[in-house]
């Protein structure tokens, strides 16, 4: 495949990809409907397009369009391209899309004779820049023709093929689902030290359970960049922890297969009753939230 892509979507994933791409010799036309981030990544080396008409016409059939974008934007995105896109181009569909979302996308797009490819993206923003983790749904055969693709974006041994439409956004909804029970074991243990009788810091314990112990993880290790963020009391970080709905779907995928999943439920429930009900377990939450996602940690007024 020769190495060109239309990124549209340049937020703080979709602008961190398209650094990775560059880095790795690809050309990178990029597309977002705010102007000003376009601008700052062409400083960088993106090519840019101000409108999907710029964005097709800088690119080589057959076509790759890249999709960085929130679920709530990808059918207006998928209208604008599907009257500009011919038979044999590809979109790739990289957002938090919800499973059966994209199964319905791909009995819409296919007859048109654009291949359509979901893929869910684990990481956040800097892995984005400096190799991911992807799970890939779609078929085999347009797996294997966008492989080198996955290759230069991911780390070493990170991406795998999920046969069936909609299958790799389904895997990526499990981990958030996972991800949710994760954080909330963490965030609890570590609130029972802190209301232990022995003065226990939730920093150290924190630290320590990260430097060795069966624990040491990735979320530990947010956790901790938390602490040396906003301080062991975690003042400026909100109570009330956001949920974008992933943990929820993982939660009604279980009960359609007859599962029980009481952790994830818990975990789900823990965060709306967060919403009037915050506390330090929230504070933690929000403090991972905010260091692995880049996401906004609400400040008190």
């Amino acid at each position: 495949m020769h190495k060109q892509i239309g990124l549209v979507g340049l937020g703080k994933m979709g602008g961190n990809l398209s650094q990775q791409l560059l880095r790795k010799s690809w050309e990178v036309i990029g597309y977002n409907r705010s102007c000003e981030k376009t601008d700052v990544l062409a400083g960088l080396g993106l090519k840019p397009a101000y409108s999907y008409d710029e964005l097709i016409a800088h690119l080589s059939p057959p076509r790759l369009v890249w999709l960085m974008l929130p679920a709530s934007e990808v059918d207006d995105a998928l209208g604008e391209l599907l009257g500009r896109l011919s038979r044999g181009d590809i979109i790739v569909e990289a957002g938090n899309s919800f499973y059966k979302a994209t199964a319905r996308r791909y009995d819409l797009i296919s007859p048109k004779g654009v291949h359509f490819i979901d893929v869910g993206v684990s990481g956040g923003p800097d892995s984005m820049l400096n190799g991911t983790c992807l799970v890939v749904g779609g078929d085999q055969e347009m797996f294997t023709y966008l492989e080198p693709l996955y290759r230069d974006v991911t780390v070493e041994g990170g991406y795998h093929f999920f046969p069936g439409r909609g299958a790799g956004h389904f895997v990526k909804m499990l981990h958030n689902g996972i991800e949710y029970g994760m954080m909330q074991a963490i965030a609890e243990g570590l609130a029972v030290a802190k209301a232990s009788p022995y003065g226990v810091k939730a920093s150290d314990v924190a630290h320590v359970l990260n430097s060795g112990s069966i624990l040491q993880s990735s979320l530990l290790t947010y956790l901790c960049k938390g602490f040396e963020q906003w301080g062991e009391e975690l003042d400026t970080v909100s109570g009330s922890v956001e949920q974008t709905g992933e943990g929820e779907w993982t939660v009604e995928a279980a009960k359609e297969l007859g599962l029980d999943v009481p952790v994830l439920e818990d975990a789900v429930a823990f965060r709306k009753a967060s919403q009037s009900t915050p506390s330090y377990t929230g504070k933690m939450l929000s403090a991972m939230r905010g260091q692995f996602g880049g996401h906004v940690v609400a400040t008190k007024k």
